[in-house]
């Protein structure tokens, strides 16, 4: 078994103990080993090991597991996220929907896979993550969604209360609503018009070309193994690893 480590830099600790639970300032017991709990889970993300093969470098998984659980349900791992990754560029957003392979032990959560943001496709077992990125291709938002959903089903709650100049989807997007809803806005819908339009209108296609960002991205948070496959039953925990490997991205 590889044990090697993956070392939280002094410059990632600084930035990321603040938005961590158990500082001296919290009520309660102070949580000591914050560094080397971090660098337990950023290992996993990375390598997409099952929670019983981490390497007791780390602790005893089952212990670490249950703390993870309990991170994610309380929202940390997003916390960590937006602490890193403050004033996004947001002249262009961009937005588009990749799938992802449901690991078949990623399956049995409470509720059924419906609740957990598990679907079918032609893959299989699938999970969607619509994401919303920024001029500079780093993420602002993503959501988790059913395999076999469309895209548009998480373009409301990505753009709710964010303000861009423009908005960069491929066709998928042309939707009437959507487009009414940029033009309130003042933002420029750059999304070509489907082929069935009545009445096909013009956009900018110079523009268009940077919408290979959001795909850039996809590719970069997929080389994280726990990203590319789901290995975790519920969307909460699935969702944290996103999380964790945004946050190892946007220290970059």
């Amino acid at each position: 078994m590889n044990e090697q480590r993956f070392v939280v830099s002094d410059m990632l600790w600084q930035r990321l103990e603040p938005h961590l639970p158990g500082k001296v300032s919290d009520a309660g017991a102070t949580a000591k080993d914050n560094r080397l709990f971090l660098e337990a889970v950023f290992w996993r993300v990375r390598t997409g090991s099952p929670w019983r093969d981490l390497p007791p470098t780390f602790g005893h998984w089952n212990s670490q597991f249950r703390r993870f659980r309990r991170w994610a349900e309380a929202g940390v791992f997003d916390n960590l996220f937006n602490a890193m990754s403050k004033d996004p560029d947001l002249e262009y957003a961009l937005i588009d929907g990749t799938i992802v392979q449901v690991h078949q032990k990623a399956t049995g959560a409470k509720g059924g896979p419906q609740h957990q943001a598990i679907g079918r496709s032609r893959g299989g077992l699938t999970t969607k993550i619509v994401a919303l990125v920024d001029g500079l291709g780093n993420l602002v938002r993503f959501l988790l969604l059913p395999g076999q959903a469309h895209d548009m089903k998480g373009v409301a709650p990505l753009i709710k209360g964010v303000s861009f100049d423009a908005l960069l989807a491929d066709k998928a997007f042309d939707a009437d609503w959507l487009l009414q809803d940029l033009d309130a806005r003042g933002a420029t819908a750059v999304i070509p018009p489907k082929a069935n339009r009545k009445i096909q209108r013009d956009f900018d296609a110079e523009i268009y070309k940077w919408r290979h960002l959001v795909e850039n991205y996809f590719a970069k948070v997929k080389e994280f193994r726990a990203i590319a496959t789901r290995y975790d039953k519920t969307d909460c925990s699935y969702a944290a690893c996103w999380n964790l490997a945004a946050t190892l991205i946007a220290s970059k």
